[in-house]
């Protein structure tokens, strides 16, 4: 250790240690260090807590993510992009849509704008709340700002139209994807699928039409649902 060779590591010299703990998979002993770090008196930065929050994102350990999240903010530590689109997404999944919102402005007022990744967040919020219509004017918002729907913002839409059973609208929104030049994937498909099921219009022609289009995973998916 460099403490044994009378060097004292200051915070860079941590959060390069931290960051190739957390790319190991080491998260715990990243943890552990974080905690030494600052037992020493050492003030972590936003590197620090960036390594860390990734690291715990992606094992989907949202709610300590969270935390070290709001650990920032008390530290009065800056937030970037997607140290907000966690905190966002943490509020949306906990049904706080309106203070997620508020953590948008908040974002805003920080000079840091939203991306796509923060509206398809917004998007599919709204409509897992029923408020499609909302979640079409925050798709109309990201289109003024210059930022192209992708195929999640159009699956949180059709899935937002196939929980209301309207699907002539779900439909609408599937093939406007498709006339845009966005193509949709295995997940598009099943979510209309599995809509079209529900609604209990298997038998028509259109939905065959449809089925066409779709591959094989696809037809597992609502030889599935049929069979439950």
């Amino acid at each position: 250790m460099m403490e044994d060779r009378g060097f004292e590591p200051n915070i860079v010299a941590y959060n390069t240690v931290i960051d190739s703990l957390c790319k190991k998979g080491s998260l715990n002993e990243a943890l552990h260090l974080f905690s030494q770090v600052k037992v020493k008196g050492i003030r972590p930065d936003i590197v620090t807590y960036s390594c860390l929050i990734h690291a715990m994102y992606d094992l989907g350990q949202q709610e300590e993510a969270t935390r070290l999240l709001n650990e920032m903010v008390d530290n009065n530590i800056s937030l970037n992009i997607f140290m907000y689109n966690i905190l966002i997404d943490a509020h949306c999944k906990d049904g706080k849509i309106f203070e997620a919102l508020d953590t948008v402005d908040t974002m805003k007022k920080q000079g840091i704008e939203p991306n796509l990744v923060t509206y398809n967040i917004l998007v599919d919020a709204h409509c897992k709340e029923g408020k499609v219509s909302k979640a079409e004017d925050i798709v109309d918002t990201m289109i003024k700002h210059s930022i192209e729907p992708n195929v999640v913002t159009y699956g949180a839409l059709i899935n937002g139209h196939c929980l209301q059973n309207r699907m002539d609208k779900a439909r609408k929104v599937f093939r406007s994807m498709i006339k845009k030049g966005c193509a949709p994937d295995i997940s598009s498909y099943n979510i209309m699928i599995n809509g079209m099921v529900y609604a209990k219009v298997i038998n028509s022609k259109r939905l065959w039409n449809f089925f066409k289009q779709c591959r094989t995973a696809s037809w597992n998916s609502i030889l599935s649902v049929i069979i439950s």
